[in-house]
């Protein structure tokens, strides 16, 4: 057990929603913010949710355990709602973009980051507290597709055939979760001709520092049958700096990212869900702040555990 979990816990402030009008969007975005209690300068985590069975693990009411845990180390973590949510679905099924909403779901991002002073001044007590030149971005599973655009990955459009890119300069690093791989022939699961945005995507062009996070036990099947190094593809085939945090026995979700004690968690594990906000948050800050160790001193703590959660190799 590592000595952080005998220390004293972190108090986190969470808001929301915090409500930002975008023209033309069918509905309001809305975000939920979580911080630590005090500090100043503090890096921001933009947080993509996935798509999933359960109503609001899809939209900024999921994924607690790891917006806390990155909030109590030190990051200021926006979540959307994406158009995708099932919260939403009701609203905007026939919406322009339905049913993945692909653009849209970039551009959430793009729209937090043009009003992130709206966000500071509007959520009690984060006022001056944030470094606007510090932010990393995260995105579990289609989060993952979502978070990879904005790191520069290409896209084929389907109803252009042109190729767009939606790279988010002022993004510094990205962390992909359980993110989808590659298309063509190996996207020949069930799943494949209802989103066939997922194979769309040129990973050679994202070239933002990434860690690519995925479970060795997550075969995706109902995508490919390409088998769980399917979810590696985009360290595999972008460019460096990258790293790849490969999870021993962890599923799609990761022991329990999206949710506490969620139903639909395949791989329940607490000791997992914490080594997964640990590692990521040593990697944004190392990434986000030079010189900061915290990313090399968590892979060689890695690496000399006698029970590793997992392994790290980079390019």
């Amino acid at each position: 057990m590592s000595a952080s979990a005998h220390t004293a816990p972190v108090p986190v402030l969470s808001y929301s929603p915090v409500v930002l009008p975008v023209p033309g969007r069918p509905v309001d975005l809305q975000v939920r913010v979580s911080a630590p209690e005090s500090g100043t300068g503090l890096p921001v985590i933009l947080f993509s949710h996935g798509h999933g069975p359960s109503n609001n693990l899809s939209s900024l009411n999921g994924y607690a355990p790891l917006a806390n845990a990155w909030a109590a180390q030190g990051f200021v973590v926006v979540q959307p709602t994406h158009l995708t949510s099932r919260t939403l679905s009701h609203l905007v099924a026939d919406a322009a973009g339905a049913p993945d909403f692909w653009r849209s779901r970039a551009e959430d991002m793009s729209h937090i980051l043009d009003r992130l002073d709206v966000i500071e001044r509007t959520v009690p007590r984060l006022a001056g507290r944030i470094d606007h030149t510090k932010v990393a971005l995260a995105g579990h599973s289609l989060g993952g597709f979502t978070a990879a655009l904005l790191l520069g990955a290409g896209l084929n459009d389907p109803d252009t055939g042109n190729v767009v890119h939606l790279v988010e300069p002022r993004i510094k690093a990205g962390v992909l979760l359980a993110a989808p791989g590659r298309g063509g022939d190996v996207l020949n699961g069930p799943m494949a001709q209802h989103w066939p945005i997922i194979g769309a995507v040129d990973f050679s062009t994202m070239a933002a520092p990434t860690l690519v996070v995925a479970g060795d036990k997550d075969d995706p099947r109902h995508f490919t049958d390409a088998g769980p190094d399917w979810h590696a593809d985009p360290y595999t085939l972008a460019p460096g700096p990258k790293s790849l945090l490969t999870l021993f026995g962890a599923k799609h979700g990761l022991g329990g990212i999206a949710g506490y004690d969620a139903a639909e968690t395949t791989d329940e594990n607490p000791e997992r869900v914490a080594a997964v906000g640990r590692l990521t948050a040593a990697y944004l800050h190392s990434r986000l702040h030079p010189g900061d160790p915290a990313w090399q001193a968590a892979c060689e703590a890695l690496g000399t555990d006698p029970d590793p959660i997992g392994r790290v190799e980079a390019k």
